[in-house]
């Protein structure tokens, strides 16, 4: 996977695409320092690891640009999210979540955490904590 962002990042700068190979290019200094901190040679999940982070520190960006009142960098911002977003592995939809999350509940999980852990790491890199946690909220405020 690193050598597929790599190869994007050369076309991107061949055409000119500043945006593009600035944001391509950071993503693949964050994957080296990752490599360098973990001190081996990066799997494809720690790549989609960096990747994630990288669109959170954006998305996160763009609400304090948005809350200043700076949308033209809210904007670029969630550009630079997007670009990245279509990197990551498909996403599972929300009705496979919910199921996933009601059967662990049902296997005996009883505390949010119990089934963060569980669920997160079943999906693993296909699917937004976030989301699992809001779901997994729901559904333990449901049985209650």
């Amino acid at each position: 996977m690193r050598d597929r962002l790599r190869e994007a990042m050369n076309s991107a700068r061949k055409a000119q695409d500043k945006g593009l190979t600035l944001v391509l290019g950071t993503v693949l200094a964050d994957i080296e320092n990752h490599a360098i901190a973990l001190k081996r040679e990066l799997t494809d999940d720690d790549v989609v690891d960096v990747l994630r982070k990288a669109i959170k520190r954006r998305r996160e960006s763009v609400e304090a640009y948005e809350k200043g009142g700076r949308t033209e960098l809210a904007a670029q911002e969630r550009a630079e999210a997007a670009a990245l977003d279509a990197w990551l592995p498909a996403q599972v939809g929300e009705d496979e979540l919910r199921d996933a999350v009601r059967a662990v509940i049902a296997a005996g999980a009883a505390n949010l955490g119990a089934v963060m852990g569980k669920v997160v790491s079943q999906f693993k890199g296909r699917a937004d904590g976030s989301v699992i946690n809001r779901l997994a909220r729901e559904e333990l405020g449901a049985k209650t």
